[in-house]
């Protein structure tokens, strides 16, 4: 997903599950343990210099990539 993207349907605080190192389905996962967040973003997204989208999320220090965030659905007002 392209940052702008993110941007426009994910504002700041939205719920989301991160994993910072491996996703679960991947082959390391197993061996090397498989971190899982559930929090809430607290940044916009932005690219790195090489290009790569990430956000900041509470109870991380350091951008994840969006490709290691799952979005969780909110809870109906």
């Amino acid at each position: 997903m392209t940052v702008e993207r993110w941007n426009s349907l994910y504002p700041i605080g939205t719920p989301v599950i991160a994993y910072p190192g491996f996703r679960p389905e991947h082959p390391a996962a197993d061996s090397l343990g498989c971190t899982r967040l559930e929090t809430v973003t607290r940044s916009k997204a932005w690219p790195l210099g090489h290009g790569t989208p990430v956000v900041l999320v509470d109870g991380y220090s350091g951008g994840i990539d969006l490709d290691h965030i799952d979005v969780l659905p909110r809870d109906p007002a």
